[in-house]
């Protein structure tokens, strides 16, 4: 029997989708670190996550019966994707099903913050009342600046204009700029012309420490910042300083270098206890809807690899849809790409007698994909050529 483990509090549909194609699913509140996942991972070929629980290639390594991960979650930083992906194990991620959850607690944010709500909400609860406008703004003709104009960043785009905002972003790559947003060239020339800057950034290593004493200084003054994106990219310590100073006028941070593995546990952070500072615990795209709509999409994604072999959208390993041919036997082929692999699987398949219906192949790096439909019973000989063929990283035979 195929056993998934899932981790991490995945929304009930993550497991009943699973559990319909007649997979034992094992379900655990939090995260585990990594001896405790190797443990926990042997006889599971289904490994289900959220962002704490990093699946590194240790684990990998010691993880022989696993065949896939699904990241319930946009960002795919906790895998190392490369040993996954050698190791013939297929990741998935959800890249769209949390943006609008996201975008509309960067909105909440940005409103709340240029109007010092925190601030008057706190001395409401101290008994303190203290009515008055000073330093509270409209966000209407105030300047947004989104660095990381990804799926979030442009839909935050759009919707910050229709407040009457002016948007300007920065994105590494070459992104089309909508509605009336105007793309900045450097980081600096956006923190010198946005009121409000907020980061939509992914977990490459190369976004590591992106945010520190010199990009809050570039900052315009009574500026507000927000982080929805990943703790490591921003020190928490200067942005502290800079709130504390009065340069900034305040900050939204739901992401954080350090997390508590489980609900409940202590958090420390030095913006805590600070005036104009709203902290949520990495809950940007923690809505119902959100968790609904990941738990249904990475599960779909991981139910049809194992029975159809269908890649699409997977972040590591060469993209296939497919579909399942009833009549057919399937063979789904991951492999080094190197020159004349697919000549040689259909060698081994001439030579046992073999009759090829489909076939289709894509690559992705060094890594190749070759599913294979055939309309008779394959000899286990055969099945064992292909296996022990010196480019072979991890052979399936779907039906």
């Amino acid at each position: 029997m195929l056993r998934a483990l899932l981790l991490e509090n995945l929304h009930p549909l993550a497991t009943s989708i699973l559990a319909a194609q007649g997979i034992e699913v094992i379900t655990r509140t939090g995260s585990l670190d990594e001896s405790e996942l190797i443990d926990a991972l042997q006889g599971v070929h289904l490994l289900g996550i959220r962002s704490k629980t990093h699946v590194t290639e240790k684990v990998v390594a010691n993880a022989p019966d696993l065949l896939a991960i699904g990241a319930y979650c946009i960002g795919t930083n906790q895998i190392d994707l490369a040993a996954a992906g050698h190791r013939g194990v297929a990741a998935f991620n959800a890249p769209f099903s949390n943006t609008r959850s996201v975008v509309e607690i960067a909105l909440a944010d940005i409103i709340a913050l240029t109007r010092r709500q925190p601030v008057l909400n706190r001395s409401m609860h101290e008994g303190v009342w203290n009515k008055t406008s000073e330093g509270a703004h409209e966000v209407r003709g105030r300047t947004l600046g989104i660095i990381g104009y990804g799926n979030i960043g442009t839909q935050l785009s759009v919707l910050a204009e229709n407040l009457g905002m002016s948007v300007v972003f920065y994105d590494t790559a070459e992104k089309l700029a909508l509605g009336n947003a105007r793309r900045m060239e450097t980081i600096d020339e956006l923190l010198e012309t946005a009121d409000i800057v907020t980061l939509h950034v992914d977990g490459r290593d190369g976004n590591a420490g992106l945010f520190g004493a010199k990009q809050f200084a570039r900052m315009r003054p009574g500026a507000v910042f927000l982080n929805l994106s990943r703790g490591f990219v921003v020190d928490d310590a200067v942005l502290a300083e800079a709130i504390s100073s009065g340069h900034l006028a305040g900050a939204a941070v739901d992401v954080f270098p350090v997390e508590p593995k489980r609900r409940g546990d202590t958090f420390v952070s030095p913006l805590q206890n600070m005036a104009n500072v709203i902290l949520t615990p990495h809950t940007g795209g923690s809505t119902e809807e959100a968790q609904e709509a990941i738990g249904v999409f990475v599960s779909n994604k991981l139910r049809d690899y194992l029975a159809t072999g269908t890649t699409t959208l997977s972040v590591n390993v060469p993209n296939l849809a497919l579909e399942q041919t009833p009549s057919s036997h399937r063979l789904a082929h991951l492999h080094s790409n190197t020159p004349g692999v697919l000549a040689a699987v259909n060698a081994v398949l001439a030579n046992h007698g073999v009759n090829i219906e489909g076939q289709i192949l894509a690559t992705r790096g060094d890594l190749g994909y070759v599913v294979t439909d055939v309309g008779s019973d394959i000899a286990p000989d055969a099945v064992d050529a292909l296996a022990n063929m010196s480019q072979t990283v991890r052979l399936r035979l779907l039906s």
